[in-house]
């Protein structure tokens, strides 16, 4: 019996010196430092591998111990496996499976960053900002964000329970949503509204979107536009460099877009407006954003805000600044690390503050609830356009049409874009008015008239 506590003691005795150890060195050299808690990494893992219950692989233990160490550091921080690396990559493609939401962790909480508009999330009602507690009845306490899109995956047609609190209104709902396979269209509702006022939708930044951003403004150009309103509401970002490019359409060569800021000098750059590309420099701009706005919608936002080139409208952003680089990993995994953070031109750091509007207009959701009446007509209506397909030469044109002319009502009939319209409208008045006033001749003023002065009075002694 003394021998056994005396082993035990002695163990104990060894595993305490370890520690002690490494601290003492680490005022030393960081580089013998590190070796030293390398060391102690070691001592655990081969302790855990030999004596813990169940046998682990070492490739377990490792990605174990990575996803530990990765989550450690910040919420958008994370080790990859291969599977997850996998599916990253497919992402910026613009298709893979889920429900259609961006997440994040934020304020240690599950949180939304933006349902993608026409997914199953988004038909089902979730907004940015919602908090998921639960998913399918377990709470989502101390989950990473990696085991958290794992979850939340999974076949298409397959059903999850979510649920949500949304703060403002401190309400719990509860969401049962069906995977579907996400194709995500970059552009939307690309059409002139009013007033040769263009109108484009930019849902995310992936690999194609700045071909098909500018395919839509040489058609916007073409139909004789000559302003902007730039949708960016509940746009989560993507990747970074396409944000840069599309920002660059709006700016003169040389002006600053975005800055980051790290901890090497390699991490440190930035970014300036480019020479080449197509170039809109003279059309009035106004660019939307919202609580769903983040990451790269931020960039482009707070460029144009900080350089004067257009005017910001709708809610305060989402506040996501912070840069993180995929590092591929030897046997497929992969590091998702934060390197930097954003800053814009004026040196206004993004995370965790967002972009603050020039004009704050708040969004007013219409009355979706419909009377007997409005629902009899509605019905009336659908049977008219089923009459129209059946006889349509090409129907699939006419549902194109329909479905454009929908938009069209939807978006008019929105009040932060009639905000944006008369913002615009305004502006165009504005330049009119500059431009008469440059043309109307100035009146020379006689420079060789003598105007007498006025006589002085004449002070009485001790007058003031």
């Amino acid at each position: 019996m003394v021998k056994k506590l005396f082993i035990f003691g002695s163990a104990l005795f060894l595993v305490s010196m370890i520690p002690t150890r490494a601290l003492s060195q680490t005022t030393e050299d960081p580089a013998r430092d590190l070796y030293s808690q390398v060391e102690l990494y070691s001592y655990a893992l081969t302790t855990i591998q030999s004596e813990y219950v169940d046998e682990k692989t070492p490739k377990e233990l490792i990605y174990g111990s990575l996803k530990g160490m990765l989550s450690s550091l910040d919420p958008h921080s994370q080790f990859l496996d291969e599977e997850e690396y996998k599916d990253l990559k497919t992402e910026t493609e613009g298709r893979f499976g889920g429900l259609g939401i961006e997440i994040t962790i934020k304020d240690g909480l599950l949180t939304v960053v933006s349902p993608i508009e026409d997914t199953p999330a988004w038909e089902a009602g979730m907004k940015a900002g919602d908090r998921i507690v639960e998913i399918e009845d377990e709470l989502t306490r101390d989950l990473s964000l990696s085991e958290a899109v794992k979850r939340l995956r999974g076949e298409p047609g397959t059903k999850v329970n979510i649920t949500v609190l949304r703060e403002d209104e401190f309400k719990l709902y509860d969401f049962s949503i069906i995977r579907e396979i996400i194709e995500v269209e970059d552009i939307k509702d690309t059409q002139i509204l009013e007033n040769r006022i263009g109108y484009i939708r930019l849902t995310e930044f992936r690999e194609n979107s700045k071909r098909d951003f500018d395919t839509a403004i040489r058609d916007l150009q073409q139909q004789g536009a000559d302003s902007l309103i730039f949708d960016l509401r509940n746009n989560p970002g993507g990747l970074l460099n396409i944000a840069i490019e599309i920002t660059d359409t709006f700016l003169p060569a040389d002006e600053v877009i975005v800055s980051t800021k790290g901890r090497r000098a390699s991490q440190t750059d930035e970014t300036r407006a480019q020479k080449t590309g197509l170039k809109i420099l003279d059309w009035p701009i106004v660019v939307l954003i919202n609580e769903g706005s983040a990451s790269g919608s931020e960039i482009l936002a707070g460029a144009l805000k900080d350089n004067r080139r257009a005017v910001i409208l709708g809610n305060q952003s989402f506040g996501k600044g912070s840069v993180q680089s995929v590092i591929p990993l030897p046997d497929g995994s992969a590091l998702r690390l934060t390197t930097s953070k954003y800053f814009t031109p004026s040196g206004i750091s993004i995370h965790g503050t967002g972009i603050t509007p020039d004009i704050v207009v708040e969004r007013i959701y219409p009355h979706t609830e419909e009377t007997e009446g409005e629902k009899k007509a509605k019905d009336i209506e659908k049977i008219f356009e089923d009459v129209q397909l059946q006889e349509s030469e090409n129907p699939d044109e006419l549902k194109r049409q329909n479905k454009k002319k929908e938009a069209r009502e939807r978006l008019l009939n929105d009040n932060q874009i009639q905000s944006a319209m008369s913002v615009i409208k305004g502006i165009k008045v504005y330049k009119k008015l500059r431009v008469a006033q440059e043309k109307t001749p100035v009146v020379a003023t006689p420079t060789n008239v003598i105007v007498p002065a006025a006589e002085e009075p004449e002070l009485d002694e001790g007058g003031s």
